[in-house]
């Protein structure tokens, strides 16, 4: 086989795992209760009146299920083609891999499809849902297969991404980082070259790396110059981005042994070898009193190259910047809902939420992979003083994530795009978001003993959390009503999502506070949505403040207590 038995093996034991089923149930299931949302939310509970009105709203239906399914498919790609490296590294494993018969190309690509098979999974079972739109029409089976061609295309260009970047960094941090800022820079550089050379084969060629303009010619095919006979294929920009995912591979495959082992392993050894003694410190850093706290801020505890993480992710934060200042706008509003700026403080701040939500979860699995939370059993550091410094140093340690978006802010304000109270409301319900995503990575983090599970858990609530709202906003949009007309459309759409989160915050925390969390944060998030569109400002800044600032509290609480029986040490009073 060409990916070898690390790929055959995952062939074998996946479909003996019950999430095998669940996941491949789930997604179909949410496809068929996301088609019942936005049928009620279209049409209330009255008939159409003629096929016209029920191939629009099948075309309406397959555009969004498109959108949603190329994003999530993108980012299970590259979560889990990154994270699946990072594991056997965390827990030095890799080294034992790198030692055995393996070809290079047999552990590269045995790892890249071992992580990309639950996404291989979600592609088939969307298939038949997909299918079932062809009955309302508005719909042409080749937009169907083009649509999975083309997602299937873009999961292995994210997967082949975060496996290389897997192989080559050793913290995994800085692995998640650089998988998801990669990415998003790489999708500017080929707007940005798109835009700069439009009209030449320069920019056709840029806009064929990027999926979501691919998307948007295969929904619809007759907005292109040659659109007398229209041809709904997208094979250009399929066949660009498998080279691509190609190219990446060989690289990984060709840098495989020269990335690892990393340097400190060779370095660990070579002075084992020589064996010379090295000299004694005799001048030690003062420990703070509180040491976790003052290891996370004062050590290199995230590697060293945390500081080229946060000068890309403000590269890219000034290259929106200049775009906004330099190409002018006409006044619109982006996909009906939001204005420019307020559009790039959205992505600005969802990245820079899933950049503190990785750092979060890491700092946790990092250390339990390698085994540096059973020294803690031998310490007098308390639960609190451990929980609240990895919150410490969390935030200290992503300042320059979270003030990126804070002077996009102040800008917006000063050139009058925003009043003064709203950017007020704003600052308030972004800072109060930026806690609940830190100690969401913490709490999945103490709940789940496998660092996959804890990381796939903390980053896909988030990223399903955004998800989630987008499509509510889509929905609503198209909708045009008042929250007591929505609300009974959206109901199902919103329990689903309840249980959802439920699933996620309470796997291993039975807390009646995290029960209340997830039963109502949903309805006061769709709450927030509709107020947003109709213009409420305070409201909603008192609606996500309280909501997410309880889960905050919800999570924090039963985290004291949890991290004592992770470590299986007793709280009560020692001898």
């Amino acid at each position: 086989m060409l990916a070898g038995p690390i790929f055959a093996r995952e062939w074998l034991i996946t479909p003996r795992q019950l999430k095998h089923y669940v996941t491949r149930a789930g997604y179909a299931a949410a496809l068929l209760v996301l088609m019942y949302t936005a049928g009620v939310a279209t049409f209330g509970f009255q008939r159409p009146q003629n096929p016209g009105e029920v191939a629009a709203f099948g075309k309406f239906v397959f555009s969004v299920f498109a959108v949603v399914h190329l994003l999530i498919v993108s980012a299970a790609a590259l979560l889990l083609g990154s994270a699946n490296v990072a594991h056997e590294k965390d827990r030095r494993t890799l080294i034992l891999l790198l030692m055995t018969d393996l070809r290079n190309r047999e552990l590269v690509l045995g790892k890249l499809f071992a992580g990309l098979l639950t996404v291989f999974v979600i592609i088939l079972v969307s298939l038949p849902v997909f299918s079932v739109l062809r009955i309302l029409g508005g719909v042409s089976l080749g937009q169907v297969l083009w649509l999975e061609m083309l997602c299937l295309a873009s999961a292995l260009v994210a997967g082949s991404w975060g496996s290389l970047v897997a192989f080559w960094r050793d913290k995994t941090f800085q692995t998640l980082a650089i998988s998801v800022l990669g990415l998003v820079l790489f999708l500017g550089l080929v707007e940005g070259v798109a835009a700069i050379f439009a009209g030449s084969s320069i920019g056709a060629a840029a806009e064929l790396l990027n999926p979501l303009r691919a998307l948007g010619k295969l929904l619809d095919p007759l907005s292109r110059p040659d659109s007398a006979v229209p041809n709904v294929s997208v094979w250009p920009s399929v066949c660009t981005l498998l080279a691509l995912s190609a190219v990446l591979t060989s690289v990984t495959i060709a840098r495989l042994r020269v990335w690892n082992p990393s340097k400190s392993v060779h370095e660990s050894a070579r002075s084992g070898v020589d064996g010379e003694a090295k000299p004694v410190r005799k001048v030690h850093r003062q420990v703070s009193d509180e040491p976790v706290a003052w290891r996370e801020i004062c050590t290199r505890a995230y590697g060293r190259k945390t500081v080229v993480i946060k000068a890309a992710y403000i590269l890219f934060a000034i290259l929106v910047g200049a775009y906004l200042w330099t190409v002018p706008g006409d006044g619109g509003l982006v996909l009906g809902m939001i204005s420019r700026e307020g559009f790039a403080f959205v992505a600005l701040s969802i990245i820079a939420l899933l950049l503190i939500n990785a750092q979060a979860v890491t700092a946790l699995t990092t250390e339990r992979d390698g085994l540096t939370l059973e020294l803690l059993l031998a310490t007098e550091i308390t639960p609190r003083e451990f929980v609240t410094g990895k919150l410490e140093g969390v935030l200290y340690n992503t300042w320059q994530v979270t003030a990126v978006p804070l002077a996009f802010l102040i800008v917006s304000t000063a050139q009058g795009n925003l009043s003064l109270e709203n950017a007020i409301y704003v600052l308030i319900s972004f800072l109060t978001l930026v806690v609940f995503s830190a100690m969401l990575g913490l709490h999945s983090g103490l709940g789940h003993a496998n660092s996959r599970a804890a990381i796939a858990n903390s980053l896909g609530t988030m990223f399903f959390l955004f998800v989630g709202i987008f499509i509510c906003l889509m929905l609503v949009v198209e909708a045009r009503a008042s929250l007591l007309v929505q609300l009974p459309a959206f109901l199902v759409f919103i329990l689903g999502g309840s249980i959802g989160l439920m699933v996620s915050l309470r796997r291993t925390t039975p807390s009646p506070a995290l029960l209340f969390s997830a039963l109502l944060l949903p309805f006061m998030t769709f709450y927030a949505l509709t107020g947003f569109l109709i213009g409420n400002t305070l409201g909603i800044c008192c609606v996500l403040v309280g909501m997410y600032g309880f889960t905050t509290i919800a999570m924090l609480v039963p985290a004291v207590s949890e991290f004592d029986l992770a470590l299986g040490r007793s709280s009560g009073p020692r001898e």
